[in-house]
Protein backbone atom coordinates (compact mmCIF):
# COMPACT_ATOMS: atom_id res chain seq x y z
CA UNK A 1 0.00 0.00 0.00
CA UNK A 2 2.54 2.57 0.59
CA UNK A 3 4.39 2.90 -3.07
CA UNK A 4 0.18 4.34 -3.71
CA UNK A 5 0.63 7.23 -0.97
CA UNK A 6 3.75 8.59 -3.10
CA UNK A 7 0.95 9.08 -6.30
CA UNK A 8 -1.51 10.78 -4.10
CA UNK A 9 0.02 13.25 -1.67
CA UNK A 10 -1.15 16.19 -3.91
CA UNK A 11 -4.54 15.91 -3.62
CA UNK A 12 -6.64 19.04 -4.08
CA UNK A 13 -8.70 18.99 -0.73
CA UNK A 14 -9.62 22.64 -0.54
CA UNK A 15 -12.34 22.25 -3.59
CA UNK A 16 -14.54 20.26 -1.21
CA UNK A 17 -13.55 22.01 2.25
CA UNK A 18 -11.18 19.07 3.06
CA UNK A 19 -12.63 16.88 1.36
CA UNK A 20 -12.98 14.46 -2.19
CA UNK A 21 -14.96 12.00 -3.66
CA UNK A 22 -13.88 8.43 -3.69
CA UNK A 23 -15.57 6.10 -6.16
CA UNK A 24 -15.20 2.39 -5.16
CA UNK A 25 -14.81 0.06 -7.99
CA UNK A 26 -15.04 -3.76 -8.18
CA UNK A 27 -11.40 -4.56 -9.07
CA UNK A 28 -12.78 -7.82 -11.42
CA UNK A 29 -16.27 -7.12 -12.06
CA UNK A 30 -15.38 -3.26 -12.62
CA UNK A 31 -18.71 -2.81 -11.53
CA UNK A 32 -19.24 0.60 -9.22
CA UNK A 33 -20.34 0.01 -6.01
CA UNK A 34 -20.29 3.34 -3.95
CA UNK A 35 -19.48 6.42 -3.91
CA UNK A 36 -17.56 8.31 -0.66
CA UNK A 37 -16.00 10.97 1.06
CA UNK A 38 -12.28 11.23 2.30
CA UNK A 39 -10.11 13.57 3.94
CA UNK A 40 -6.14 13.29 4.26
CA UNK A 41 -6.30 11.49 7.51
CA UNK A 42 -9.19 9.21 6.07
CA UNK A 43 -7.08 8.62 2.69
CA UNK A 44 -4.05 7.76 5.10
CA UNK A 45 -5.42 5.03 7.11
CA UNK A 46 -7.58 3.60 4.14
CA UNK A 47 -3.34 3.17 2.80
CA UNK A 48 -2.30 1.86 5.94
CA UNK A 49 -5.25 -0.61 6.93
CA UNK A 50 -5.88 -1.70 3.49
CA UNK A 51 -9.16 -1.20 4.46
CA UNK A 52 -11.57 1.67 2.62
CA UNK A 53 -12.40 4.55 5.18
CA UNK A 54 -14.13 7.29 4.71
CA UNK A 55 -14.82 10.41 6.54
CA UNK A 56 -18.41 10.57 7.80
CA UNK A 57 -20.06 13.75 6.51
CA UNK A 58 -23.51 13.17 9.25
CA UNK A 59 -20.89 11.17 12.28
CA UNK A 60 -18.38 13.56 11.94
CA UNK A 61 -15.38 11.03 12.25
CA UNK A 62 -13.68 8.38 10.23
CA UNK A 63 -15.47 5.41 9.25
CA UNK A 64 -14.18 2.34 7.78
CA UNK A 65 -16.40 0.50 5.40
CA UNK A 66 -17.68 -2.89 7.12
CA UNK A 67 -16.75 -1.46 10.82
CA UNK A 68 -20.39 -3.18 11.92
CA UNK A 69 -21.13 -5.61 9.42
CA UNK A 70 -17.56 -7.46 8.44
CA UNK A 71 -18.47 -6.76 4.99
CA UNK A 72 -14.78 -4.63 4.21
CA UNK A 73 -13.46 -2.95 1.30
CA UNK A 74 -9.82 -4.44 0.48
CA UNK A 75 -8.17 -2.01 -1.59
CA UNK A 76 -6.14 -3.23 -4.71
CA UNK A 77 -5.30 -0.03 -6.03
CA UNK A 78 -5.96 3.88 -5.79
CA UNK A 79 -5.44 6.19 -8.50
CA UNK A 80 -6.24 10.11 -8.50
CA UNK A 81 -7.97 11.32 -11.48
CA UNK A 82 -6.56 14.00 -13.57
CA UNK A 83 -6.92 16.97 -11.94
CA UNK A 84 -6.34 16.02 -8.58
CA UNK A 85 -9.34 15.98 -6.98
CA UNK A 86 -10.70 12.73 -7.02
CA UNK A 87 -10.43 8.86 -6.23
CA UNK A 88 -10.97 6.12 -8.29
CA UNK A 89 -10.51 3.06 -5.46
CA UNK A 90 -10.64 -1.01 -7.06
CA UNK A 91 -11.59 -3.33 -4.06
CA UNK A 92 -12.45 -6.64 -3.22
CA UNK A 93 -15.50 -6.18 -1.29
CA UNK A 94 -16.19 -8.64 1.72
CA UNK A 95 -19.94 -8.81 1.19
CA UNK A 96 -22.50 -6.63 0.69
CA UNK A 97 -22.16 -2.92 0.21
CA UNK A 98 -25.30 -1.06 0.37
CA UNK A 99 -26.72 -1.35 4.29
CA UNK A 100 -29.85 -1.88 2.57
CA UNK A 101 -27.90 -5.93 1.47
CA UNK A 102 -27.50 -5.03 -2.13
CA UNK A 103 -24.55 -5.58 -3.77
CA UNK A 104 -24.04 -1.91 -4.53
CA UNK A 105 -25.40 1.15 -3.44
CA UNK A 106 -27.05 1.73 -6.93
CA UNK A 107 -28.98 -1.81 -6.45
CA UNK A 108 -27.15 -3.43 -9.10
CA UNK A 109 -25.98 -6.68 -8.99
CA UNK A 110 -22.44 -7.15 -8.81
CA UNK A 111 -21.65 -10.02 -11.30
CA UNK A 112 -20.93 -10.87 -14.40
CA UNK A 113 -21.54 -14.38 -16.25
CA UNK A 114 -18.12 -13.93 -18.28
CA UNK A 115 -15.70 -12.94 -15.84
CA UNK A 116 -16.64 -16.83 -15.09
CA UNK A 117 -14.73 -17.84 -18.39
CA UNK A 118 -11.72 -16.15 -16.92
CA UNK A 119 -12.05 -17.93 -13.35
CA UNK A 120 -12.65 -21.35 -14.41
CA UNK A 121 -9.44 -21.11 -16.65
CA UNK A 122 -7.75 -20.02 -13.82
CA UNK A 123 -9.12 -23.21 -11.73
CA UNK A 124 -7.87 -25.20 -15.16
CA UNK A 125 -4.60 -23.48 -14.42
CA UNK A 126 -4.72 -24.72 -11.30
CA UNK A 127 -5.53 -27.93 -11.81
CA UNK A 128 -2.63 -28.46 -13.98
CA UNK A 129 -0.03 -26.86 -11.58
CA UNK A 130 -1.50 -29.58 -8.92
CA UNK A 131 -2.47 -32.34 -10.89
CA UNK A 132 -5.00 -33.69 -8.42
CA UNK A 133 -5.69 -37.43 -8.45
CA UNK A 134 -9.50 -38.23 -9.63
CA UNK A 135 -9.85 -34.80 -11.65
CA UNK A 136 -11.14 -35.12 -15.31
CA UNK A 137 -8.90 -31.94 -15.73
CA UNK A 138 -5.73 -33.94 -14.50
CA UNK A 139 -6.46 -36.89 -16.89
CA UNK A 140 -7.14 -34.61 -19.52
CA UNK A 141 -2.97 -33.30 -18.87
CA UNK A 142 -2.19 -36.60 -18.45
CA UNK A 143 -3.61 -37.68 -21.84
CA UNK A 144 -1.06 -35.76 -23.79
CA UNK A 145 -1.68 -33.20 -26.33
CA UNK A 146 -2.88 -35.21 -28.80
CA UNK A 147 -5.50 -36.38 -27.10
CA UNK A 148 -6.47 -32.65 -25.91
CA UNK A 149 -6.96 -31.42 -29.28
CA UNK A 150 -9.10 -34.90 -30.14
CA UNK A 151 -11.48 -34.23 -27.38
CA UNK A 152 -12.51 -30.81 -28.76
CA UNK A 153 -12.81 -31.92 -32.38
CA UNK A 154 -15.37 -34.41 -30.79
CA UNK A 155 -17.10 -31.84 -29.11
CA UNK A 156 -16.89 -29.53 -32.13
CA UNK A 157 -19.02 -32.10 -34.09
CA UNK A 158 -21.64 -32.78 -31.40
CA UNK A 159 -21.95 -29.10 -31.06
CA UNK A 160 -22.74 -28.41 -35.14
CA UNK A 161 -24.86 -31.88 -34.76
CA UNK A 162 -26.91 -30.06 -32.13
CA UNK A 163 -27.02 -26.59 -33.90
CA UNK A 164 -28.36 -28.55 -37.02
CA UNK A 165 -30.55 -31.71 -35.64
CA UNK A 166 -31.10 -30.90 -32.09
CA UNK A 167 -32.45 -29.14 -28.99
CA UNK A 168 -31.28 -25.45 -28.11
CA UNK A 169 -30.72 -26.75 -24.80
CA UNK A 170 -28.37 -29.38 -25.85
CA UNK A 171 -26.72 -27.23 -28.36
CA UNK A 172 -25.76 -25.15 -25.53
CA UNK A 173 -24.52 -28.35 -22.96
CA UNK A 174 -22.50 -29.44 -26.12
CA UNK A 175 -21.11 -25.79 -27.21
CA UNK A 176 -20.02 -25.33 -23.04
CA UNK A 177 -18.15 -29.19 -23.29
CA UNK A 178 -16.29 -27.39 -26.29
CA UNK A 179 -14.99 -24.24 -24.46
CA UNK A 180 -14.17 -26.70 -21.81
CA UNK A 181 -11.88 -28.49 -23.66
CA UNK A 182 -10.76 -25.89 -25.44
CA UNK A 183 -9.73 -23.92 -22.74
CA UNK A 184 -7.80 -27.02 -21.47
CA UNK A 185 -5.83 -26.91 -24.80
CA UNK A 186 -4.75 -23.56 -24.30
CA UNK A 187 -3.89 -24.42 -21.16
CA UNK A 188 -1.72 -27.18 -22.15
CA UNK A 189 0.08 -25.29 -25.23
CA UNK A 190 0.47 -21.48 -22.49
CA UNK A 191 -2.45 -19.80 -23.57
CA UNK A 192 -5.44 -17.91 -22.27
CA UNK A 193 -8.47 -16.95 -23.55
CA UNK A 194 -7.93 -13.49 -23.54
CA UNK A 195 -5.03 -14.17 -26.29
CA UNK A 196 -8.44 -15.86 -28.18
CA UNK A 197 -9.83 -12.08 -27.19
CA UNK A 198 -7.08 -10.03 -28.77
CA UNK A 199 -6.47 -11.67 -32.27
CA UNK A 200 -10.84 -11.15 -32.23
CA UNK A 201 -10.55 -7.51 -31.51
CA UNK A 202 -7.51 -7.20 -33.80
CA UNK A 203 -9.56 -8.41 -36.58
CA UNK A 204 -11.84 -6.63 -35.75
CA UNK A 205 -9.75 -3.55 -36.41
Amino acid sequence: MRNMEKEILKLDYDKMGGLVPAIIQDNVTRHVLMLGFMNEEALHKTIETGKVTFFSRTKGRLWTKGEQSGNFLYVKSIVPDCDNDTLLIKVTPAGPVCHTGSDTCFGEKNDDDFLFIQYLQNFIEKRKREMPEGSYTTSLFNSGINRMAQKVGEEAVETVIEATNGTDDRLIYEASDLLYHLIVLLTSKGYRIEDLARELKKRHK
